[in-house]
């Protein structure tokens, strides 16, 4: 197999792409695959869809040919594109109209073409397969879909996190009622406004923890206070010790508008929560119906997590199915996938 120039124009692990890359990196060491990083080197203060635009110049303008091209970016010359950050077309579709913003133009454009260029693209979701296909024509046989994965936990690390789940609920004060966790930066997209609205209506005592950074937070408190559950509600930003808070937690929503995957999903299923989300989200294709919501708004879902909150047995049967679920997607999993793909590709 050819060097491999992995894309990706992020350098922190701050989000969910950066850290699966940092995942697959570590599994790529581990098979002795050689490989480099091509990061951006546009500068942070331009407009997000100038950055796109002069990202994707930086790559394709100086590609090195003899190098095999495996990007997680949107741009528009690799030989194998992996669509984790979903189709942005579909995005503007959802959301009702597509302004004519430079961003949404330079990121449809080279949608538009990397899909069209790549020699193969591998979706994370059945979902986003779907969107390829409907929103850009791409022949199903172009796509394959690989479900993220995450590192499965030992025994060992399983009881570390139980006991700082322990540590959690004493130092928070959160006595003896259960959790109904959220994570996730960037509220709007991701439904916390609509996570609050469902709280509100439902019958169960039990607190809701709220994690990931939110330029707007305070509005997001309003709301909550306006809905006189402000008592009950606990917004903690984003927080290196998740895991704790995944092991605290009986429930974990996610009302998400559009999700590609979600690697909270497969996190909060390995630490044995029951798992809610939207049929908009690709990781709820690995949750039974009955777990999923319409769309965010889709207060049907109050019901079930009173039911949930109610019936301890029905509540531990749907957290053991997840957790048995979570084991069949470690990332070792996931790099052999890619790697399969990867190595069929670059023979043509």
């Amino acid at each position: 197999m050819p060097k491999l120039t992995i894309v990706r124009a992020n350098k922190r692990a701050f989000g969910g792409a950066e850290i699966y890359l940092e995942r697959l990196c570590e599994e790529l060491g581990r098979n002795q695959v050689d490989y480099e990083i091509l990061h951006s080197r546009i500068p942070k203060w331009l407009a997000s869809g100038l950055r796109a635009w002069l990202f994707n110049m930086q790559v394709c303008l100086a590609r090195d040919t003899s190098r095999f091209y495996f990007s997680l970016d949107r741009v528009s010359c690799a030989d194998v594109l992996r669509v984790g950050d979903g189709v942005h077309k579909h995005y503007m579709q959802l959301k009702g109209g597509f302004p004519y913003t430079l961003l949404n133009l330079v990121y449809t454009h080279i949608e538009k073409r990397g899909f069209a260029q790549a020699k193969h693209l591998i979706a994370i979701s059945e979902m986003v397969k779907r969107n390829i296909i409907d929103c850009y024509g791409v022949a199903p046989e172009k796509i394959s879909v690989v479900y993220n994965g995450i590192p499965l936990h030992s025994e060992q690390e399983q009881a570390v996190h139980h006991k700082s789940a322990q540590n959690l609920r004493a130092k928070l004060a959160l006595g003896e009622l259960p959790v109904i966790l959220y994570v996730g930066s960037g509220y709007k997209r991701k439904g916390v406004h609509e996570l609050l609205e469902l709280f509100a209506r439902l019958q169960s005592h039990a607190w809701l923890l709220i994690l990931g950074k939110e330029r707007h937070l305070q509005a997001y408190v309003a709301h909550a206070r306006a809905l006189g559950i402000e008592e009950r509600v606990r917004f903690l930003g984003a927080r290196s010790d998740v895991w704790g808070f995944y092991a605290l937690a009986s429930i974990f929503v996610f009302p998400t508008h559009y999700e590609p995957f979600g690697n909270v999903i497969l996190e909060a299923m390995h630490s044995r929560c029951a798992v809610i989300t939207t049929r908009q989200c690709g990781g709820g294709e690995l949750l039974a119906s009955r777990w999923l919501m319409q769309n965010p708004a889709d207060t049907t879902i109050v019901g079930e997590i009173d039911a949930l909150l109610s019936d301890s047995a029905l509540l531990q049967r749907v957290q053991e199915e997840n957790y048995a679920c979570s084991l069949s997607f470690g990332i070792d999993k996931n790099a052999a996938q890619t790697m399969e793909i990867l190595a069929r590709f670059c023979k043509d």
